[in-house]
């Protein structure tokens, strides 16, 4: 009998459409997938080019279960298998051949016609990992692949956010800074920031943090990058909110490969439900692949002309390099700015395709004094309009609408009243 590690359950719930799913990319895992029409073979070779299968290497065949049983009789099984089947007593007969040289620890998914749970329990007495009804997506090949990985048991992996500027200067930092405050502090979800701006990155300054490691020891030491290593560089903000602080010197160059950050991405998501990464206004391979990489993507954009054709292109790159993802979100900041022509936000939203989530608006007495101090608009004024944006913004990119409720006390309008001050 083939050995697999996971079976899923006899009543599967409806699945979620790809906007409100949380899929977990695959670890490195080799995958062959045997198809018996042109159709599912499409929609796996698809889903290989889907960036949550990116680190994962598929081989796709003609052929079904016969071509299975024959390529293994003399070659070692991959991680995982897929199988394409039509029938049932065939389908049941070939996984009983496969066992014969199927190798221990493998698993097993299986893409059939017939929507039966006499069937569904028979495969899974066999050890059968997943059984997936015909026609498939690509994201319900991604879906299955991916949840073979996520045991029931395990952790929930970590959200990745992304957030870049369409220009230079337009504030992403600063908006990234206060959307994870809010989602630290709203939301109550454990995060951190991880400042890429290695050069001239403002985290530190912006949280008044000054810690002596950070970001650079994680991406100049690869081979070192586990949770203990990575616990000692964060330096800690509030209960539920981390850093990773950019030493922003200039003592050395930062040039970087490609995957120079994907060691540290993958160490946090194992031990971080978010992560929140300011993303610095510049492209290279290791920016797009951040970008691309990541689970959700906010675009800063101030109302002007270079800002709208730099959010077109990202939004038309980033759509196109993720067809199973949610599109990208925007928000239009500092809005207003006395003398400056602008273009409208109904006139950026018929341009993208896309509203914008909110429109930010051009306040530089508070937003400079909140930079001045190293504090965030919420500790500089906890009334102001731009923190209800900033949870707008939290909301959306997390899928949550909770907040969390605040504990009240005798103590509690007193506080409140020194924290104004």
């Amino acid at each position: 009998m083939i050995s697999y590690a996971r079976q899923t359950q006899e009543e599967q719930p409806e699945a979620p459409t790809p906007v409100e799913e949380h899929i977990a990319p695959s670890p490195r895992v080799s995958v062959q997938a045997f198809c018996e029409t042109v159709e599912t073979a499409a929609a796996v070779q698809s889903a290989g080019e889907d960036r949550r299968l990116g680190k994962a290497h598929l081989k796709i065949q003609m052929g079904g279960m016969a071509a299975a049983i024959e390529a293994y009789r003399s070659a070692p099984t991959p991680n995982v298998i897929v199988l394409e089947s039509d029938g049932r007593n065939d389908l049941l007969t070939g996984l009983d051949h496969l066992a014969t040289v199927c190798d221990a620890g493998t698993r097993v998914v299986v893409i059939g016609r017939i929507n039966d749970v006499t069937l569904y329990r028979e495969l899974v007495r066999r050890g059968v990992s997943d059984y997936v009804l015909a026609p498939v997506g690509a994201i319900d090949v991604v879906r299955s692949i991916c949840n073979l990985f996520s045991a029931p048991e395990a952790k929930a992996v970590g959200r990745i956010i992304a957030v870049v500027g369409a220009k230079g200067g337009v504030g992403a930092s600063t908006i990234s800074h206060n959307v994870a405050w809010a989602i630290a502090r709203d939301l109550a979800m454990d995060s951190v920031v991880a400042d890429l701006d290695l050069a001239f990155g403002t985290a530190g300054l912006d949280y008044n943090q000054d810690p002596p490691q950070g970001i650079a020891d994680a991406v100049f030491s690869p081979d070192r990058v586990d949770t203990a290593f990575i616990d000692r560089l964060l330096s800690k903000c509030t209960d539920h909110l981390s850093l990773l602080a950019a030493p922003a010197t200039l003592d050395r160059v930062y040039d970087f490969g490609t995957d120079a950050f994907d060691a540290l991405f993958d160490t946090l998501r194992s031990t971080m439900p978010c992560i929140v990464l300011d993303v610095p206004h510049q492209w290279s391979g290791w920016t797009k692949r951040a970008l691309i990489g990541a689970d959700d993507i906010l675009i800063v954009a101030a109302p002007d002309l270079a800002n709208l054709r730099n959010t077109k292109n990202l939004f038309d790159l980033l759509k196109a390099s993720r067809p199973n993802d949610r599109p990208p979100l925007y928000c239009l900041n500092q809005v207003g700015v006395p003398k400056r022509p602008e273009i409208a936000a109904a006139e950026f939203a018929k341009a993208i395709e896309s509203q914008p989530v909110v429109s930010i608006p051009f306040e530089p007495q508070i937003f400079g004094s909140a930079a001045n101090n190293g504090q965030m608009i919420a500790e500089i004024s906890a009334n102001h309009k731009s923190i209800e944006m900033f949870l707008q913004i939290a909301q959306r990119l997390t899928g949550r609408s909770e907040t969390k409720k605040q504990k009240s006390s005798l103590l509690s309008p007193l506080i409140d009243k020194l924290r104004g001050k």
